[in-house]
């Protein structure tokens, strides 16, 4: 079933962000006080609206406690992204998401009312690193601080050899959680032999994903 979001902010996160959430088959709503950001977007999502949500009675004629998750996307003033936090969590809304830069923002947004704040440029920053530093990883998704999961191919000498014949998680403390294969992702178990194109998913801390490869 699809869901309902709200999107304040059309900078690149909140743009981006928009359309993603439309691809995956929900219900978007956009608003930003910039006329030509909002009529860029328009034919691409649900609602698109021009107006300041720091002034209260915009943001209540957008009806916030009726969607399911509201995001606060404003990049430019952080003293905006804190009212019109606050505003949303006053008007009902049932989650609230909201974009900080600094560690010191994240804490401020949390304790005026936010649900959840995310940093998507920093992590950005671990997911590129990762998937570089790392031999063969393709894609990286922190799960909690210290912990991920990482899609990536098969060492070469693993070609031909079984989870249990390498003893993967005692070696180097990972676990292997599946391979994808066409797009999908498949159920793995310790019987299974790697062909040296293999793509797998492991999950542990990422030092330790690091060490496996090398």
């Amino acid at each position: 079933m699809a869901a309902t979001f709200l999107v304040i902010g059309l900078g690149r996160f909140g743009a981006n962000l928009a359309l993603r959430l439309m691809d995956a088959g929900n219900e978007v709503m956009v608003i930003d006080s910039d006329e030509e950001a909002v009529n860029r977007i328009a034919p691409h999502v649900t609602q698109a609206k021009i107006g300041d949500c720091m002034d209260e009675e915009v943001l209540r004629a957008l009806d916030p406690a009726s969607f399911d998750f509201c995001f606060v996307c404003i990049s430019e003033n952080f003293q905006s992204s804190l009212e019109t936090t606050s505003l949303l969590k006053e008007l009902g809304a049932p989650m609230v998401v909201a974009k900080a830069d600094r560690d010191l923002h994240a804490k401020l947004l949390l304790k005026i009312g936010a649900d959840e704040v995310v940093f998507p440029e920093r992590d950005m920053a671990q997911r590129t690193a990762m998937r570089f530093s790392v031999n063969g990883a393709l894609e990286y998704i922190e799960l909690a601080p210290g912990y991920a999961i990482v899609e990536l191919d098969v060492p070469d000498h693993w070609a031909g050899r079984t989870i249990i014949d390498l003893d993967i998680r005692k070696k180097w403390n990972v676990n292997v959680i599946g391979r994808k294969e066409e797009g999908a992702i498949l159920p793995i178990d310790a019987s299974f032999v790697f062909a040296a194109d293999t793509h797998i998913l492991v999950a542990g801390r990422p030092d330790d994903v690091e060490k496996m490869t090398e």
